[in-house]
């Protein structure tokens, strides 16, 4: 386990400490902190129950190598070695389980960008992206977030084909990121001359912003560093010493050469910042494509028959189909007012 993990989970006992406090000292009349505590607290001690076994397995680790090292019996240091081994096991799994939490626990602070796009439902699909779009902004508004709209595509008749926005603010991506899926909407379209109830759909997509703020750490063994002569037009060499720099990063395979300078060390700085650069490019690259995939996921086909919510216009009703409860406030809903069904289904994720 490295220094930063180790500091990330110090950060998170004390954190958990102050929460605990919060969580004992709390006013139980006001519901919506007190779940957010309740989430906080879950999520923490989550963490550090999964540190407290992995350094559980360390330590029975080196009792078995101490117990190995005093023991002349051949029968039991193969049973030893064999115990270490499923213990070395365990613990790569527990590092893993551990630096996934972390990273989901860093993920969820991070601002989020919502794609609103339509579905089935041809006019009547952009339509209700507009109305959609509505909805989250008045609610942003609700609770002080700040948002841009990083690009729309709007309808030849009314709405709007698609809708990009990103949202500022703490906790944004944890707070939407369960919106994501297909909307669906029934009611009798303007357009409608017989009166018959429509169903479209439009899909929502809630992705984290991607994080370039990366704290690119570089392992000297990693590097295989290489000095060679300056070279001018045509490939003579113009220095007789070798001031060149030519850096691999052998996990990656990246190069960075640098022979401007006259001297070195300059030349190993100057190669240093490309070659972190490069790998900072290459992270970033491998973010989007996961975020892309993600995207797939979280949009599927934007078909009715995969909704997670009807908005029911002639009932004034909203069903959230993942709850299995409807709302009789479509109203107040549509302007705004979707705290609570977020709280709900956040509530019942940290219950499962």
């Amino acid at each position: 386990m490295n220094i930063k993990t180790l500091k990330q989970l110090k950060q998170i006992k004390n954190e958990l400490k102050k929460k605990k406090e919060s969580f004992l000292l709390n006013n139980y009349k006001k519901k919506n902190k007190y779940l957010f505590i309740l989430k906080r607290y879950k999520l923490y001690n989550n963490i550090i129950d999964l540190y407290k076994k992995y350094k559980t397995q360390k330590k029975d680790i080196l009792d078995l190598i101490e117990l190995a090292s005093e023991s002349q019996d051949e029968q039991l240091l193969k049973s030893i070695n064999l115990e270490i081994s499923i213990l070395i096991e365990t613990i790569k799994k527990s590092l893993k389980t551990i630096k996934k939490s972390l990273k989901e626990k860093e993920i969820n602070k991070n601002s989020a960008i919502i794609e609103l796009r339509a579905g089935t439902g041809g006019n009547e699909a952009c339509i209700f992206v507009e109305e959609i779009f509505r909805m989250y902004t008045m609610y942003f508004k609700e609770v002080s977030w700040k948002f841009k709209v990083l690009n729309y595509t709007t309808n030849s008749y009314k709405g709007y084909k698609e809708v990009i926005i990103k949202i500022y603010g703490k906790n944004v991506y944890n707070i939407l990121k369960y919106e994501s899926g297909v909307h669906r909407v029934q009611r009798i379209p303007e357009t409608e001359a017989q009166g018959r109830l429509h169903t479209s759909a439009i899909s929502v997509a809630v992705l984290p912003e991607i994080n370039k703020n990366f704290n690119i750490y570089l392992n000297p063994e990693e590097i295989k560093r290489e000095s060679f002569r300056s070279r001018g037009a045509g490939g003579q060499n113009v220095n007789k010493t070798e001031t060149a720099i030519r850096l691999t990063h052998l996990p990656t395979g990246i190069i960075a050469e640098c022979q401007e300078e006259r001297s070195q060390h300059k030349n190993l700085e100057k190669a240093m910042k490309v070659l972190k650069d490069r790998i900072l490019n290459l992270k970033i690259s491998k973010q989007i494509k996961k975020l892309s995939t993600k995207r797939k996921l979280l949009i599927s086909t934007g078909d009715r028959s995969v909704k997670i919510r009807t908005y029911n216009f002639h009932k004034g009703r909203v069903t959230d189909h993942r709850l299995k409860k409807s709302f009789y406030n479509l109203e107040e809903f549509m302007n705004g007012k979707i705290e609570n069904l977020i709280n709900s289904f956040k509530y019942l994720k940290q219950k499962a």
